[in-house]
């Protein structure tokens, strides 16, 4: 039997990103899927954009006032009819088989959700940098400490029991919700994993992620939520990739500076070799020093579907 599965976009004017994004769930091979988008507060035309993608698997939530990313998460899921959830945000990509992988990986282990690994991707769907997928036994330490599970939110599929049972979407939570929920999911039980590049998560200026205050804030909160410190190296080591990759070159050496006092020695060491060769006031790629040999495989992989989509997209402009 064709598994069946919920797709849930959440979106607010990012209309510029949604068709691509949607594009990639419809293209999901093997397995049945609706989407349900929640325009939370669009002053853009969401509509138009649905119209235009013209499939009868798409239908749109509307909120007139926004009421956060994860209201508008749990509000769709409360009307999913699938066997399973996937959450994806309006800026990221799925490769054509992350869906059945995954779906595949929790048949085979018996498991109510799964993840993958991603790449980061530009704007102009160019591969930037792997993200590789932790394995569930590494990720089960680590999760009460800080969030390994790469591709933020649009990574994960769920059983919707499961997903029930560990209470949703928290709507106190924006930045952090996602290791929140992952979290929650695993005191219920290990996860499948999935060692390929399934996300694609577009690097771009409208990134939820460039609010470091914000994700400072959150991460307080999170602060022995789930029995154990917070690890603050990883925390000041993300942030400072976060203000690199934006052209931000001293506060991210003030990030660096924080995590270097802790365990993520190595990690610094490496972001410090690229905060050296970048020039003050200038954007810094997206991208990690030179990839191992693993690395560019890992990319390769990723690049031969989002190729597809800049050739669509090329196709488009041509037209």
């Amino acid at each position: 039997m064709t598994e069946t599965v919920t797709a849930i976009v959440p979106t607010h004017n990012r209309t510029h990103l949604l068709a691509t994004t949607l594009r990639t769930i419809l293209w999901q091979e093997g397995v049945e899927v609706e989407v349900i988008v929640v325009d939370d507060g669009s002053t853009e035309d969401v509509r138009r954009v649905l119209d235009a993608v013209g499939d009868r698997r798409v239908r749109m939530i509307r909120h007139d006032v926004p009421q956060g990313v994860c209201t508008a998460r749990n509000r769709a899921a409360v009307d999913a009819g699938g066997t399973w959830l996937a959450f994806c945000d309006d800026d990221d990509l799925w490769a054509p088989d992350k869906l059945g992988r995954l779906i595949a990986a929790a048949g085979r282990g018996g498991r109510d959700w799964a993840y993958g690994g991603a790449v980061n991707v530009s704007i102009e769907l160019q591969v930037l940098s792997a993200r590789f997928a932790p394995s569930p036994e590494r990720l089960a330490r680590t999760l009460p400490r800080w969030n390994l599970i790469p591709g933020g939110s649009s990574n994960v599929i769920v059983r919707p029991a499961a997903f029930a049972a560990a209470g949703g979407w928290d709507p106190h939570l924006s930045n952090l919700a996602d290791w929140d929920l992952w979290a929650r999911l695993a005191r219920q039980g290990p996860p499948a994993c999935v060692e390929r590049p399934l996300v694609g998560y577009r690097v771009h200026a409208g990134n939820a992620s460039t609010d470091t205050a914000l994700i400072m804030r959150e991460a307080r909160r999170m602060d022995g939520r789930f029995g154990a410190r917070l690890d603050y190296g990883a925390l000041h080591h993300y942030l400072a990739w976060v203000h690199l990759r934006s052209g931000r070159r001293w506060p991210a050496a003030a990030h660096l500076v924080r995590a270097a006092i802790t365990p993520e020695v190595l990690g610094v060491a490496r972001t410090v070799a690229t905060l050296a060769q970048a020039r003050v006031g200038k954007t810094i790629p997206a991208i990690r020093p030179q990839p191992s040999r693993y690395a560019r495989a890992w990319m390769a992989e990723a690049e031969t579907w989002i190729a597809r989509l800049r050739s669509d997209a090329n196709h488009e402009r041509s037209a």
